[in-house]
């Protein structure tokens, strides 16, 4: 098939500023380039740093990059909003990147369009001479409570999910759904089983330390401040430290936010025993993860999936976690899965179980590294591409 995929519109493909979206999107790039299934064209956001990539020499997949930075971008977009009043599905910019990518799109005859996560373009693409729209999501975009759920529903011939969990909110809309496939993430697991730890020194730590790690955006969803206030709540427990790897953004903080600042507040009295590491290049997460015990991920929303679930259990951690959204999917039966409800005691309640037994710990370890080879990012992309097997018929 000729297949355009349209992506964020925020983030460039190939994912040269990183992007669990964009990441997906390069793995299957990488895995079409290799067996040449499809001819794909990636319309996407422009960077400086895409200018000499690899992935621009494929022969199957091929790039439409859309400049939506610097001067004269700013002053196009802002002509946009004038024209259309922002008062269409997504932030005008987004909305901006969507119309130059449609100016292209329909110059072209494509077999399908694949949507990345924005169910809400399928909105000016359902009275395009579009074959095939399909519909790929990384989060729980499409549901009975979202707006034009139902023209968006009905445009689509396909729907790709990232989790049951997604799959089932999607099927809110229609309970004899027949066009939701199931496709978990996967990540590039064979750089974490390679990565070695960096030495504990490095961010203050000891040898003798019991070391728990958080890593993902300090944000209110991600339950850091739960997982800070266990810590208080652990205070006897000297030789247990936090070690928390990430920023409230997808890069650098410039200004803190003011979860950041009540965060910070919190851990005030008990920050001999927690280590801020800020945002870390993902490239060194692996080697990051490895410096701690166990990995502790308490998501207190209803998490789509959870690729830092993945990523722990790729490190060979022990893992504690909460019983969120799509997360028991991934690791039910090897992780310790606790309760959202009286969070704090239930989570202080698992580490010091996992505390107090190593031979736990062993076995957990092992179990996390062998579940984890199911979400190879190979076996991604095959899944991927399955799911789009009779589509052309």
């Amino acid at each position: 098939m000729r297949i355009a995929i349209l992506t964020s519109g925020v983030l460039p493909v190939p994912a040269v500023q990183g992007g669990a979206v964009e990441n997906l999107i390069d793995f299957c790039l990488d895995y079409n380039d290799k067996h040449r299934l499809h001819d794909i064209t990636v319309y996407s956001v422009s960077h400086p740093l895409i200018k000499d990539h690899p992935s621009l020499k494929s022969v199957v997949n091929h790039f439409y990059f859309i400049k939506t930075s610097g001067f004269f971008a700013a002053i196009k977009k802002r002509i946009y909003l004038r024209k259309h009043g922002g008062k269409e599905y997504y932030h005008y910019s987004v909305e901006y990147f969507l119309n130059q990518a449609l100016k292209h799109i329909n110059k072209m005859h494509y077999d399908a369009i694949l949507v990345e996560n924005r169910p809400g373009y399928v909105l000016k693409l359902q009275h395009k001479t579009i074959p095939i729209i399909i519909i790929h999501q990384e989060n729980d975009y499409l549901n009975k409570s979202v707006p034009y759920y139902q023209e968006i529903y009905d445009a689509s011939h396909l729907i790709i999910n990232t989790s049951e969990y997604i799959t089932r909110q999607v099927k809110t809309i229609n309970q004899s759904d027949i066009k939701c496939r199931t496709v978990l993430n996967g990540i590039d697991i064979q750089h974490f089983f390679k990565s070695l730890p960096f030495p504990r020194e490095i961010v203050g730590l000891k040898k003798e330390d019991f070391v728990i790690v958080f890593s993902g955006r300090l944000t209110k969803d991600k339950g850091i401040l739960e997982l800070v206030r266990t810590m208080a709540l652990l205070k006897n427990f000297v030789s247990i430290r936090l070690l928390i790897i990430g920023a409230s953004a997808y890069g650098q903080d410039e200004q803190p936010t003011s979860f950041i600042k009540k965060l910070i507040y919190e851990s005030e009295p008990i920050k001999d025993r927690i280590v801020f590491t800020g945002f870390i290049d993902y490239k060194e997460i692996p080697s990051y993860l490895k410096m701690a015990d166990i990995a502790v991920v308490p998501s207190m929303w209803e998490e789509p999936f959870g690729l830092t679930v993945v990523e722990a259990m790729a490190a060979g951690l022990p893992l504690i976690t909460t019983r969120s959204g799509g997360i028991p999917e991934i690791c039910e039966g090897v992780a310790t899965i606790v309760e959202r409800e009286n969070i704090v005691n239930n989570l202080a309640a698992a580490i010091l179980d996992l505390y107090q037994h190593p031979e736990k710990r062993e076995q957990m370890s092992a179990a996390s590294l062998e579940r984890s080879k199911l979400f190879d990012k190979e076996t991604y992309a095959k899944n991927f591409f399955a799911a789009l097997e009779g589509l052309e018929k």
